[in-house]
């Protein structure tokens, strides 16, 4: 019996789950094979390398990398700095750390000999990354990821112990230790991930060498940067199988076109529907496609549907501002809305960055008595930043200053420095299993629409985005009341029309706390309600699907969690929910109207070309 166990333990056998056999799946059969396409792999390598220093050299691109850099390692000094100032902390913050370390290696030892274990402590949560059964029944990857787990628990629990920092720099630490962690996890590594290591062994490399080839076409994709592809473009086109709905764009200003849908029932609302989405991303996440479009369903349900498609900025826009936008922008459209309709009131909606905007413009609009927006749909919408959430990190003056000297070279900022930041709030679902699937594993991700618009980038003008950066996340101006605009002070206590404010339980960019606050300083009456999910589905959720669920109670007032408590739920989408609302406040109807009326000719067939414009 003493033999058996003995042997036991050589094994590996005593290891919960583990079979020795399953080694052989690590095992490389045929080395020369393997070498060669080690050697492709390292060629395609150097390939991207080249493509990522060529446009540099050549003074094409200048590298701001060293930007955001030295701001991490200014911030994580700070934190560095308290733990190694005084030499008892310092052994304390040691000790915790190996002592972990200590207790995973004796349980591991434990395990791997047969002897008896207490099940795992919570030292490892749950976490998709490491969904692969290998994780848990291998003995070494089932090290690793302990070891990572309680090093990443460590070193967030530095941050949090610091003494002697600001809000924003502890914020700022935490956010920066979660990118350093999820870039070290090792899932992201070929050797430490053991479905990434048996695909290399199965296929001699192969993998390897597609994935290098991968990741030079998208620094070519990117001109010089990394463009990472989160799914098959060539599957999408807008107007062929995304933004769908039949419309025409019926006026162009210099920052946006507006258009006009198409009705689809004999009778529409008499007060139309004007729609201003954010300009950081593109209109269309609310056109896909039929099946999930809100804009197509308010057309169903008998709006006369408007829709403001802003366009991509180059260095000709540099000084349009967030004035501009209001006046050639929100202004423009409702103009527009009047000349086709003959309505001089519209119902209006906004989205996100969008919203804020509108939000502005109504208060605006109030110091000048001008009455043409009846009632407000704010969606995912802040007008109080205190809450604002992870992308508080990228805004201090030091990191607005640097932000403003690279738009005011080119005139905007590029897409893709916004759309990296987006994706760094969720980078461990947004970067890093990309970056596996695609380069490591050397698959082409699957065609989703979704991702595809999340792909299609916008630039910022520089006027705008720096007015935006400063009044809002920095020094929160309109919440204040002391936003300057059009030569006016303006206040949101001043917006007495009817709100329908959204927020979504577990929204990234525009939290529900946040939302929440907010819908305390407009001066009418406020409906505040909740949706399932995050920021684009919790919005993009058509009531045919049945998905999610939304919560309505009482003011908004108070706390945002007391709030919750009281709330009644409601299975399904917020769409008719919303509707209901609006019919509440004018439910007259007319006969259908055509895009342009009598008074505007159609410039170009929706979903127009300011859309167009890729960077």
């Amino acid at each position: 019996m003493a033999d058996k166990t003995e042997d036991k333990g050589q094994t590996g056998e005593g290891f919960p789950g583990f079979d020795p056999t399953s080694v052989e799946a690590y095992m490389v059969r045929d080395p020369q094979a393997l070498a060669m396409n080690f050697a492709r792999a390292l060629e395609n390598l150097g390939k991207a390398a080249s493509e990522w220093l060529g446009p540099r050299e050549r003074g094409e691109i200048a590298d701001s990398v060293a930007d955001p850099m030295v701001d991490l390692v200014k911030t994580l000094s700070k934190v560095t700095e308290y733990w190694i100032s005084d030499p008892k902390r310092t052994l304390e913050a040691q000790t915790l750390l190996f002592s972990s370390y200590m207790g995973i290696w004796a349980r591991s030892l434990s395990r791997f000999s047969g002897q008896p274990v207490e099940p795992e402590q919570e030292t490892t949560p749950k976490d998709k990354r490491f969904s692969d059964e290998d994780w848990v029944k291998n003995p070494f990857f089932a090290f690793l990821k302990q070891v990572y787990f309680v090093t990443a628990s460590w070193a967030e629990r530095l941050v949090n112990d610091a003494e002697g920092l600001d809000e924003h720099t502890r914020h700022k630490a935490a956010f920066y230790v979660k990118q350093i962690t999820a870039a070290l996890s090792p899932v992201n590594f070929a050797i430490t991930n053991p479905e990434v290591y048996r695909e290399t062994v199965a296929t001699h490399g192969a993998n390897l060498v597609a994935g290098m080839k991968m990741l030079a076409e998208d620094i070519v994709a990117g001109g010089g940067e990394l463009r990472l592809r989160h799914t098959d473009a060539t599957k999408f086109a807008i107007g062929r199988n995304l933004a769908l709905t039949p419309g025409k764009v019926i006026a162009q200003s210099e920052v946006c076109e507006v258009i006009q849908y198409e009705p689809s029932t004999e009778t529409v609302l008499k007060r139309p529907l004007m729609i201003v989405p954010p300009w950081i991303n593109k209109f269309y996440i609310l056109d896909l496609n039929p099946q999930k479009s809100f804009i197509k369903w308010c057309v169903d349900q008998g709006h006369t549907v408007f829709v403001i498609s802003w366009v991509n900025p180059d260095e000709r826009h540099a000084k349009k501002d967030w004035e501009s936008y209001m006046r050639e922008g929100i202004d423009f459209a409702l103009t527009t809305i009047e000349k086709t309709t003959g309505e001089n009131q519209v119902n209006a909606i906004g989205y996100c960055v969008g919203g804020t905007l509108l939000a502005a413009t109504l208060a605006y609009h109030a110091k000048e008595k001008n009455r043409r927006i009846a009632s407000a749909t704010f969606l995912t919408t802040q007008v109080d930043f205190t809450h604002a959430g992870d992308l508080k990190v990228f805004v201090d003056e030091e990191q607005i200053a640097a932000i403003e000297k690279q738009m005011n070279a080119a005139g905007y900022l590029e897409g893709s420095k916004m759309a990296m930041a987006f994706n760094m709030l969720r980078a461990s679902e947004l970067i890093w299993p990309y970056v596996v699937n695609n380069y490591l594993r050397g698959q082409e991700p699957p065609p989703f629409d979704l991702l595809y618009w999340n792909s299609d980038s916008t630039r910022m003008a520089a006027a705008n985005h720096a007015y935006y950066l400063r009044n809002c996340y920095l020094n929160n101006n309109l919440s204040k009341g002391e936003m300057q605009l059009g030569g006016k002070t303006i206040s949101l206590k001043d917006i007495k029309i009817p709100v329908y404010n959204l927020a979504t339980r577990e929204d990234h960019i525009a939290p529900p706390k946040s939302v929440f606050l907010g819908s305390s300083l407009f001066g009418g009456p406020v409906d505040f309600v909740l949706t399932g999910s995050g920021h684009i589905a919790g919005v993009v959720n058509p009531p045919d699907k049945q998905k999610y669920q939304y919560w309505t109670g009482g003011k908004a007032k108070g706390q945002f969690e007391d709030w919750m408590e009281k709330a009644e739920e409601a299975k399904g989408s917020w769409w008719p929910h919303w509707h209901a609302w609006i019919e509440a406040k004018g439910d007259e109807r007319v006969p259908a109207r055509k895009p342009g009326g009598s008074a505007l000719n159609a410039i170009a067939d929706a979903p127009g070309t300011y859309v167009l414009t890729r960077v």
